[in-house]
């Protein structure tokens, strides 16, 4: 059974995006490249080919995971959501009282997660420690190097 992820229209669209173009763009220019090597001649030895083969079944590994991926994806409205703990899409203002540092994180589905711009995964430790919650709560999060504690200072929705 797959797992289900929760995302944002915004995240659902790209998502679509993306298997579209790969379904529209690159798997036409694959099934081309393997035409143009066949028309080069003998398949035993033709490496071109080959390689081509080789790039159209990865294609078609990325296409079949990602329509698995929205097969599962859900949209969240999230106008329904409870803003007084951190769940998905939440908007958190952490402290670590170790160092006195501030931070801000969204949690979002894996798939949307991007550290850069600070979107985090619900399914990475610190996002898993984080959900459920409230202001004022301090979260010890298991992390590869040991045991952090964030404090949590403020929740919001974007």
């Amino acid at each position: 059974m797959s797992k289900v992820s929760y995302y944002t229209a915004d995240g659902l669209k790209k998502l679509r995006d993306e298997l579209d173009y790969l379904r529209d763009v690159e798997r036409p220019k694959a099934s081309q490249a393997i035409a143009e090597a066949r028309d080069k001649g003998d398949l035993s030895e033709n490496a071109e080919y080959d390689a081509a083969k080789e790039a159209q079944g990865m294609l078609e590994m990325r296409i079949s995971k990602m329509e698995e991926v929205l097969s599962n994806a859900r949209l969240i409205d999230e106008s329904q959501l409870d803003f007084s703990k951190v769940l998905v899409h939440s908007v958190v203002k952490l402290k670590n009282p170790t160092n006195g540092m501030e931070m801000t994180y969204k949690l979002v589905a894996q798939s949307e997660a991007d550290l850069k711009a600070g979107r985090i995964s619900v399914d990475s430790p610190i996002g898993k420690g984080l959900l459920g919650k409230k202001v004022g709560d301090t979260a010890e999060i298991q992390v590869p190097n040991g045991t952090v504690k964030f404090e949590i200072l403020e929740i919001s929705r974007d």
